[in-house]
């Protein structure tokens, strides 16, 4: 009995191992709950941001440690490479990441982060009129240097006798206002004191890029914005005229082997710190899949579609990964073990009924020859072989809720020897009615 039900079960369990095992292959592993975030500390309003992301998602459960950089381009290199030292970084468009960047991709663009070029002497209208002078374009590492490198080589004013200085962005700031450089480029936000300060500093201007359009046109990861007249100091018409700015986003870039729930959480995250207006942005403008030099990862191009995936919009983060990573644990319920539910049990009452079924056959065969009119020895070895049978099959082991399988089988047995002992004594045969077996009161109770 023990047997019939091992073979019976063995291989069900065995195939629904498998299945589990082919399913659990494909199931996502839970999100890490520490998130290196790699952030310039002077560039672009990053740290500002990084401290927002880091309480926002501690609500979630995820902790977030701020990794301090150099700029954007320490950030990237910090992403790239086999031996990753963060998970995700702020970043400014454009910063180029080369052949170690492949594995680095965009969540999408946060805000606007203008180039400011402050200067001082006769107005001009564009870079151009920076050639010869002393300019602050900021650290060697930082993406505002990187820009800045950029818009003054390609009109050819990064060579002598002009000078360029990496000099940090408080300390640039204050050699403007005293006269001892003669302009700055900073990348920061509209709301930045320190650029609203500094456009009000006496003899301290702003550069308006009168070429915006061509410059969008050449770096599409550049944006062309009119700051307002007076948007800074309105009593003090500051500015005192609409300015033209070219601006890079700050861009939220990850290695591509981020966990798509923390990816989503990310976004998430971002569409609460930055969807609303601000100077230059309007509201629910960012986050957004602009241009930022990175490709667009597969959840960000979801996010961007559809939104926030179903169950994290009503259950908590947490729930809502648990959820999506053991749904698809149903695949094997569905499919084998609902299946195999049903044919487990049938396979084992056939196994059950089989080693009594094939005791039909040698009563089979004393019927037949009962009906060959035989001599009285061979009815005494009939009914011999007849009660044979009867106790080999009482010595089959049958589980009490197959026993009725038995019982039947006996009473078939009964009949065939009622028969021949009416032919060893003589007596004329009758016609005997096999009773049917009972019904089981399981199958038709409600």
């Amino acid at each position: 009995m023990r047997r019939d039900l091992w073979i019976t079960v063995a291989p069900a369990a065995l195939i629904i191992g498998i299945a589990f095992a082919v399913t659990f292959y494909f199931v996502k592993p839970a999100p890490p709950r520490t998130l290196v975030l790699a952030t310039a500390q002077d560039e672009g309003g990053f740290r500002y941001f990084a401290r927002r992301y880091q309480e926002i998602l501690a609500r979630h459960g995820v902790t977030v440690e701020i990794r301090q950089t150099k700029g954007s381009v320490t950030s990237v290199e910090l992403l790239a490479g086999d031996k990753a030292e963060a998970d995700v970084a702020f970043v400014q468009s454009g910063t180029a990441g080369g052949e170690s960047a492949a594995r680095i991709v965009s969540l999408g663009s946060l805000s606007y982060v203008p180039l400011w070029v402050f200067y001082r002497g006769e107005p001009i209208d564009d870079v151009l009129g920076l050639k010869g002078k002393r300019i602050a374009v900021g650290a060697a590492e930082s993406g505002t240097r990187a820009l800045a490198l950029t818009l003054l080589s390609v009109n050819g004013v990064d060579q002598a006798p002009t000078e360029l200085l990496p000099l940090e962005r408080d300390v640039a700031i204050e050699q403007l206002k005293s006269g001892h450089i003669d302009a700055v480029f900073l990348v920061s936000p509209a709301e930045s004191p320190a650029i609203q300060k500094l456009a009000a500093a006496p003899g301290v201007r702003l550069l308006g890029f009168a070429r915006g359009e061509a410059y969008v046109r050449r770096y599409p990861y550049l944006s062309k914005l009119v700051l307002p007249r007076g948007v800074f100091n309105l009593a003090a018409d500051i500015p005192e005229r609409d300015v033209v700015l070219l601006a890079p986003t700050a861009n939220l870039v990850a290695r591509d082997t981020l966990h798509p729930a923390l990816a989503y959480l990310l976004m998430r995250t971002a569409s609460e710190i930055h969807g609303g207006a601000g100077l230059l942005d309007r509201s629910g403008e960012f986050p957004a899949p602009l241009e930022t030099g990175f490709p667009l990862s597969g959840e960000a191009r979801r996010y961007y579609q559809a939104g926030v995936p179903l169950l994290q919009r009503y259950l908590p983060f947490w729930a809502a990964n648990l959820v999506d990573r053991l749904w698809v644990m149903l695949v094997p319920i569905i499919a084998v073990v609902v299946p195999l539910g049903r044919a487990v049990p049938a396979l084992y009452l056939w196994r059950v009924r089989s080693r009594i079924f094939r005791w039909y056959a040698r009563l089979k065969e004393i019927e037949i020859q009962l009906e060959e009119n035989p001599g009285q020895q061979m009815l005494e070895d009939m009914l011999k072989r007849l009660e044979e049978a009867e106790r080999a099959v009482n010595r089959i082991p049958v589980p009490l809720a197959y026993a009725e399988n038995l019982y039947f089988f006996r009473e078939h047995i009964d009949v065939v020897r009622r028969r021949l002992v009416r032919r060893l004594s003589g007596a004329p045969e009758s016609r005997d009615v096999v009773t049917q077996p009972p019904e089981r009161p399981s199958e038709h109770m409600p």
